[in-house]
Formats: structure tokens, sequence, C-alpha cells
């Protein structure tokens, strides 16, 4: 086993980093910076491997509860914090990215925040996104979260939270954890309840975003906001 500061100076990872820039480093290295120390008889890019070994991937690791990270040999709290501190940063850089752009003509522009965000729950969380007259982001909140939250939407605090909001529109998202974006029965009747309450509201509803970690599936898109809108029922 060679220790970091047996290597040679130029394939440490910080002197790797501070020599030719932190995207010249692997994933491992990546995680081993952060790291910074290991422990007796694990180097930090030994403690790297075996987180990269329990989450299989960033995006695994991203994924990780608390207690998940620091039962990884090497991995005190205060570099489990470090670790969530940085997978948040991902989400919230991400999010600041959309703000003017138009949702409804560029879902996509959302999605990658919203698979950080949703995408790896182990539970459904039901998101809503509060848009301007122009379809540009104000603000988002996940306001209901359990499994089968579906059952648990309620379109009085969703309205509630527009209006506090200054919304014009609205952007409905959720997440399937078991990774198939296929609207169940239940989203859909979620969907025309909210839709029916926004036409009350004068607050259009503008999509329904299922996401998965590898993907999504757009209700507008597929045709389904339009059959609600036009007949008061999916």
């Amino acid at each position: 086993m060679v220790l970091v500061r047996e290597m040679p100076v130029t394939e440490q990872p910080r002197e790797k980093a501070l020599r030719f820039g932190v995207d010249k480093l692997s994933t491992r290295e990546l995680l081993a910076l952060i790291i910074r120390h290991g422990v007796r008889g694990l180097s930090a890019l030994d403690v790297a491997d075996r987180l990269l070994l329990h989450g299989k991937s960033l995006h695994g690791i991203s994924k990780m509860r608390y207690a998940e990270i620091t039962a990884v040999p090497g991995i005190s709290s205060a570099k489990a914090l470090e670790l969530q501190a940085c997978m948040e940063i991902a989400v919230r850089i991400a999010y600041e990215s959309i703000p003017e752009k138009d949702v409804v003509k560029d879902p996509e522009s959302v999605v990658n925040w919203l698979q950080l965000k949703l995408g790896q729950r182990l539970q459904e969380d039901f998101l809503v996104i509060f848009l301007d007259s122009a379809y540009h982001v104000l603000s988002a909140e996940v306001l209901f979260t359990g499994t089968g939250s579906a059952s648990l939407v309620s379109s009085r605090d969703i309205f509630r939270r527009a209006l506090e909001a200054g919304a014009s529109a609205i952007m409905l998202a959720h997440n399937h954890p078991g990774g198939d974006p296929t609207p169940s029965p239940q989203d859909l009747l979620v969907t025309e309840e909210v839709m029916d309450a926004g036409r009350l509201m004068n607050i259009e509803v503008v999509d329904h975003l299922i996401i998965t970690a590898g993907g999504y599936l757009s209700l507008r898109r597929e045709g389904l906001m339009m059959r609600a809108d036009r007949q008061g029922m999916i």
C-alpha cells in the first residue's frame, strides 16, 4: 500500500491539481482532494476508493445518507459533511443556470437541476416551480415528501405558495425512484386536479415533469396536459 505522501509529488492529487488543474484529476483523485487525509493504514486515495466502491459512482455517492458515508472507513463526521456540501453546491450551481430561460419551450433547462435535486432520492418528492408571465423561474420548493407522495398533494397548499411567490404560472415535478418515468394513473389524476384549481385561480399549470436519475417525461410533450385542459380529464 502506497501512501499519498510516498507518491511522486507530481502524482499527488493536490500537487497534480495545482500543476495541471482539477479537471485533470480522476474521480478518485477529486474525492481524495476533498478527503485530504487518510487514517492509519489507509491513504486519502484508499479512502476515496472505498467510498467509490460503496457508492459505485459520484451519482451513487450523492444518494448516500450521512450515516452511510460515515460508515466508510476513514470518513469522519466532518468529512462526510464536506462531501455532502460539495454535492449540494453542484445542485445549486445547476439551479442558478435556469432563471432566465423559458422553461416551457426548453424544459431541459430545468431537467439537469431536477435530476440532481430529485433524481437520486429514494422516496418520492413533489416539487413546484413558480414562474413569472414569461415562464422564467421565480423560485422552487419541495412541498410534499414521502413514498406515494402524490396522494398527499394539496392544490390549496400549491396555490397558496404560488400567490405568495407572485407566480403567474407553475410547473409540477416529482421523481420516480424506481427509474421508470411512465406516469401512473394517480400522477395523471393529481395533474388534472391541480390544473382544475389553477383555472379557478387564474394561474396556469404549464407542465408536469416526472424525473428519474437517468431520464424524464414531460406530460405536456406527451399531449397529456393538452388533453386535460380540453376535456377536464386525463
